[in-house]
């Protein structure tokens, strides 16, 4: 077994060589990768039921993230081939001009170098991280709750048999072997041989991760997502987007948290949408108002609203105006991903314009909020910070850049 630090100082062995591979070389492997999961399936899916069988006493949400059976997989590996399809990230050219003196300066994009992924459960993370990474020119080290484990072992074996196949230095791919709380703080702080760190999972991870690393962080992931539905919505509509911001994957960090209503529509919308909502099993919290209308809702409280349920749990609020859902969006939101359902073209514009999130929808489920579906393949994370990378995290943001100069003798 392998220390975390022998697996960092082989993964920045490896990085520097992989600067070097082709974008043809770097996508024959990731086609690859994708052939192995496949063909690995009855493996994977093998060492995934191991993994959940001892994750019985955690909640159904947990296990929701941690499973995988072969639609799943048939995804993870269709992910791959679109991250394989995509332009190259490196080499290009974002600025090319003569400076005063002579010099040619050229500004391109180019590796990371080593990327270290710290997650919870989802074993997708694993095939989603080490394909673009790997595609972006840098070498991946993963490292994942013990939940998964297994699971995501047997994904990054199938990659690093597609890299052995291709003659490449299998190290550029890393799973941490269940390092101690210590390995972990040392591989947080290994500026040395770590160039970025992205947790991905809930709040207390990465508030962990941002807190103790002395490498370069990305916040990813937590999501109290909003659901604003205005006095000029289309109620139909605006029930549709509720179910499915909610219920079609409450797990995951894009699904709504609070759904705010406006209360002039409240009386005639709330009790087919609580109604609704009940036939999905879904539990609301709810404030004095909407408890009010509709009967045998939880009392909210102040905890409440900054909660990320990830579960068919969720919290309702009447407001008395638009600027009373944007106070609250950025009051307890995580600015990530907010809608508004409305047909007043100047509200969706304050809406817009108000509300400091990655993502902001007018009348489309939070749901949308995904690599995949923004045309970037896999993500490797939805990032919640300003600087660097905002949203899906796709190839470019995994880039960094340098200044290229070409001159023809130039002194200073």
């Amino acid at each position: 077994m392998s220390t975390l630090l022998e697996q960092s100082l082989a993964a920045k062995k490896a990085s520097r060589h992989l600067r070097t591979i082709s974008l043809e070389q770097r996508n024959a492997v990731l086609n690859t990768f994708a052939d192995n999961l496949l063909k690995d399936t009855t493996i994977i899916l093998r060492e995934n039921a191991k993994d959940l069988a001892e994750a019985t006493q955690l909640s159904d949400a947990f296990q929701d993230r941690l499973r995988l059976n072969e639609e799943r997989i048939q995804a993870i590996a269709g992910g791959i081939r679109q991250v394989a399809s995509l332009d190259d990230p490196l080499h290009i050219l974002l600025e090319d001009r003569i400076l005063s003196s002579g010099i040619h300066l050229k500004k391109i994009t180019v590796p990371m170098g080593v990327i270290g992924v710290i997650f919870e459960s989802r074993p997708n993370v694993a095939a989603d991280c080490t394909a673009l990474c790997f595609k972006a020119g840098s070498a991946c080290i993963l490292k994942g709750g013990k939940e998964s484990y297994r699971s995501c072992k047997a994904i990054v074996d199938a990659m690093k048999h597609a890299l052995q196949d291709a003659g490449m230095d299998e190290h550029v791919v890393e799973l941490a072997e269940k390092p101690s709380h210590e390995e972990t703080q040392a591989f947080m702080e290994d500026r040395a041989n770590v160039d970025l760190l992205i947790p991905r999972g809930g709040k207390n991870l990465i508030r962990t991760v941002v807190d103790h690393a002395k490498v370069p962080v990305i916040e990813t992931g937590a999501g109290v997502c909003h659901v604003y539905v205005d006095d000029s919505a289309d109620l139909k509509m605006a029930q549709e987007i509720v179910i499915n911001a909610k219920c079609s994957r409450p797990s995951v960090c894009n699904a709504m948290e609070t759904l705010l209503v406006k209360d002039t529509v409240a009386p005639s919308f709330l009790p087919s949408m609580v109604q609704a909502l009940k036939e999905h099993n879904v539990i609301i919290h709810a404030d004095e108002e909407a408890r009010k209308i509709s009967a045998n809702l939880l009392p909210a409280d102040e905890t409440s609203w900054s909660t990320e349920y990830n579960d068919l749990e969720m919290n309702l609020k009447i407001v008395h105006s638009l600027s009373e859902a944007i106070d609250h969006i950025e009051t307890y939101g995580t600015h990530h991903s907010e809608c508004i359902v409305t047909e007043n073209l100047e509200h969706v514009q304050a809406f817009m314009d108000g509300c400091d999130s990655a993502c902001v929808y007018h009348n489309a489920s939070t749901r949308f909020t995904d690599g995949f579906e923004f045309g970037l393949g896999a993500e490797i994370g939805i990032s919640t910070q300003k600087l660097h990378a905002r949203g899906p995290m796709g190839l470019r943001e995994l880039t960094t850049y340098s200044y290229h100069l070409e001159g023809k003798g130039e002194t200073r």
